[in-house]
């Protein structure tokens, strides 16, 4: 950690002893560790929901359930996210930490595709965070516009949050041949900004977020 960065963690707000636990844990046991949102990237998450005071949240994309416990505690108690993860072998993992969170009522883990099980869940949502299979960006978001035939699980108002935008700076590289996963975030960048339905600004914290608002 360089003296800026450091600066910047000794001034903001302090990570809870459980998302520190969490974080340990998960560079203990996961290949890519990278993958967690983190202390100062969880800390603007809880934020913004504070800000937007959403009562309807979906993630795409657990992981180890950093991010989802930092939305949860932005949460009013009477709200709700769900949180999608593709991988059952981190449900066991991300759920134990649910279940010793004080805010870990507000979550509802699903374990399967997106695709298939956000529009199942019977809500539209107040927010989205994406931040699941790079490759499926695209159709993460024409199924919460409804461009895929089906009703929108967005409404004007909503935002939608996408994590992992730049890819580490591969977005302005020449694509390497079969590179898939930067081939799908530079259409999915292409197709918000080009979208006349939404407004949306691209912040440079980590690997990138892509903030979206439905008109």
């Amino acid at each position: 950690m360089d003296a800026l960065e450091q600066y910047i963690h000794l001034n903001s707000q302090a990570e809870e002893a459980l998302l520190t636990e969490l974080d340990r844990e998960t560079h203990r046991r996961m290949v890519a560790p990278r993958m967690l949102s983190g202390h100062l990237q969880g800390k603007l998450l809880m934020l913004l929901t504070r800000m937007l005071r959403p009562k309807r949240v979906l993630e795409i994309g657990t992981f180890t359930g950093y991010s989802a416990l930092s939305f949860a505690a932005g949460l009013e108690e009477d709200a709700l996210l769900h949180t999608i993860e593709v991988d059952d072998e981190l449900e066991s993992l991300a759920q134990s930490y649910f279940d010793r969170s004080e805010h870990g009522a507000k979550i509802r883990l699903h374990i399967g595709s997106a695709l298939d099980i956000a529009p199942t869940l019977g809500t539209e949502f107040d927010l989205v965070f994406i931040d699941g299979d790079k490759r499926e960006y695209p159709a993460y978001y024409r199924m919460l516009m409804g461009d895929n035939g089906g009703s929108p699980l967005v409404h004007s108002g909503s935002f939608l949050i996408a994590d992992n935008i730049l890819w580490s700076g591969k977005v302005v590289e020449p694509v390497a041949r079969g590179d898939r996963h930067t081939e799908a975030l530079l259409e999915f960048n292409r197709m918000v900004v080009e979208d006349p339905r939404v407004e949306n600004v691209i912040v440079p914290i980590r690997d990138g977020l892509n903030l979206i608002r439905i008109k």
